[in-house]
């Protein structure tokens, strides 16, 4: 079988890996459990390409990613529940069904009035989704029990309470200014510091997660997105403590034949030469 640009070429290859007794054993013993930690790797491999700006390893994990849509479908397919051309079918509808003012006759919208549109047709689709799933005798699906039940649980949990926060707030339950969000991290810093003196494990980790929650939304308050915060602060330490490395290979030593006071002062030298630097 020879590589090919058509995306029929990779529909075969997975068949081929997926056929039981000339496919590939590890394959075969895959099922969407246990597929699904490498399609959430494979999404962040293509967002760190991007971060990097490589885009020839763009291309090879948006293909690598491309394949988990594949391999699940085919599953689904060994399952008689669907097939990869109804991915994409059910895709392509829902763009088209979103994008009215696009390819249907709502033209010439304002930001506010494709918002509005978004959130009519949005909440069509929940009610045609409910509707499907009773015909169907199945359960309620669970973006439909409740605002914030939509919300994937799978989701990385700063991005998770991101946007936990931004729907409660389209029922106006948020802060008004990014001020207060503050102020509400100033105190749950005096609720760690209360539980750090109790000794409570339970309690300290109860209060840091309450801590990493309001300062995700502050993040959101100010339109960034804490994720990217975050990696943005390991990327600054990775660097920074290379360059502590680096000031001590020229020692002939490591980091660990130096004391703490000496890796502080390395620190706050690396810190100085960056922003003399910028």
């Amino acid at each position: 079988m020879k590589p090919s640009r058509d995306i029929e070429r990779l529909i075969e290859i997975m068949a081929a890996l997926r056929t039981p007794g000339t496919g590939c054993p590890w394959d075969l013993e895959q099922d969407f459990a246990s597929i699904a930690p490498y399609t959430i790797e494979e999404a962040y491999e293509v967002a760190d390409a991007i971060a990097r700006g490589d885009l020839v390893d763009l291309k090879d994990e948006l293909g690598d990613l491309l394949l988990q849509v594949v391999f699940h479908a085919r599953m689904a397919q060994e399952q008689g529940s669907f097939a990869f051309p109804d991915v994409v079918e059910a895709i392509t509808t829902k763009l088209i069904r979103r994008h009215p003012h696009v390819f249907g006759d709502a033209r010439d919208l304002s930001p506010a009035q494709v918002k509005a549109l978004w959130g009519q047709i949005k909440a069509q689709e929940k009610a045609d989704k409910v509707a499907a799933h009773r015909a169907a005798g199945l359960p309620e699906p669970a973006e439909t029990r409740g605002l914030l039940a939509g919300v994937p649980a799978a989701l990385p949990s700063l991005t998770r309470a991101l946007k936990l926060q931004a729907k409660a707030s389209t029922v106006g339950f948020d802060w008004n200014d990014a001020r207060l969000v503050l102020d509400k991290i100033r105190e749950e810093t005096g609720e760690i510091d209360e539980a750090l003196a109790s000794g409570d494990k339970a309690a300290i980790r109860e209060e840091i997660g309450d801590l990493l929650f309001v300062v995700a939304n502050l993040a959101r308050h100010v339109e960034a997105d804490p994720e990217a915060c975050l990696a943005a602060a390991n990327a600054k330490f990775e660097r920074r403590f290379a360059g502590i490395e680096a000031a001590l290979e020229k020692d002939g030593r490591e980091p660990r034949e130096a004391s703490l006071e000496e890796l502080e002062a390395l620190w706050q030298e690396v810190k100085r030469s960056e922003r003399a630097a910028s």
